[in-house]
C-alpha cells in the first residue's frame, strides 16, 4: 500500500490556495492549474460579470471570486476551471446523505469529488472553508486533503459516505465532478 501510495500525486497545503491544490490533487497533475490559470479564470469572471460593484482601493486585493494575496477562489472559479477540462459539477443536495452517492457504479461517470468543509483556524479566531478533493485511483478511493501530508486512503465505499455524511453534518457542500458525455 505504501508503494501505491507514492505514485499518487499530492499537493501540501499553501497559504489559502487548497482550491488549486484540490484541482492538481484531482486530476493527480502537477501544475494542472496554476495560481496563474485561476487567477485568469477569476479575472474573466469579473469581466464577464453584468452585475460588478464598483472598484475600491481594496479591489486590487479583495477580486470579486478571489484573494489576490493568498488564493481563496471560489465555487464559480472552480466550477469554470472544471468545465475547461471538459467535466461538469452536480452539487450534491445534503438532504439526501451521501448513501444517495453512487461511488462504486458510476466509474465512467464520476471522476471525483470535491468537498467544501467550513473550518476553525487559530484557536477558533479565524472562521473559513477549505477545499478537499477525493479520487478513485485505481479502483481506490481516496481522500487528498492539501491539509494531509499524505493521501489517506478509504478501506470501502461505505467509509467514504461516512466521511461524507459528517462533514455534510458540519454544513460541508459536496460537489460530484462528473465526466462529460460527449
Amino acid at each position: 500500500m505504501e508503494s501505491e501510495r507514492s505514485l499518487i500525486y499530492h499537493e501540501r497545503q499553501r497559504l489559502q490556495f487548497c482550491l488549486l491544490h484540490s484541482l492538481n490533487n484531482l486530476f493527480q497533475e502537477k501544475d494542472a492549474f496554476t495560481r496563474a490559470n485561476l487567477n485568469a479564470i477569476a479575472e474573466k469572471l469579473d469581466f464577464d460579470d453584468p452585475n460588478k460593484g464598483t472598484w475600491t482601493p481594496l479591489s486590487v486585493i479583495f477580486k470579486s471570486h478571489h484573494n489576490s494575496l493568498t488564493g481563496n477562489y471560489d465555487i464559480n472559479v472552480l466550477i469554470s476551471a472544471l468545465e475547461d477540462r471538459g467535466k461538469r459539477v452536480m452539487w450534491h443536495d445534503r438532504r439526501n446523505g451521501a448513501s444517495s452517492i453512487d461511488v462504486e457504479g458510476l466509474k465512467d461517470e464520476l471522476f471525483g469529488i470535491i468537498v467544501n468543509v467550513p473550518v476553525r483556524r487559530y484557536a477558533g479566531l479565524w472562521r473559513s472553508r477549505h477545499w478537499v478533493a477525493l479520487r478513485r485511483i485505481e479502483g481506490v478511493w481516496y481522500n487528498l486533503d492539501s491539509d494531509f501530508s499524505a493521501p489517506y486512503c478509504f478501506k470501502n465505499a461505505e467509509e467514504i459516505r461516512e466521511f461524507l455524511d459528517s462533514v455534510m453534518f458540519i454544513g460541508a457542500e459536496v460537489l460530484l465532478v462528473m465526466n462529460d458525455k460527449e
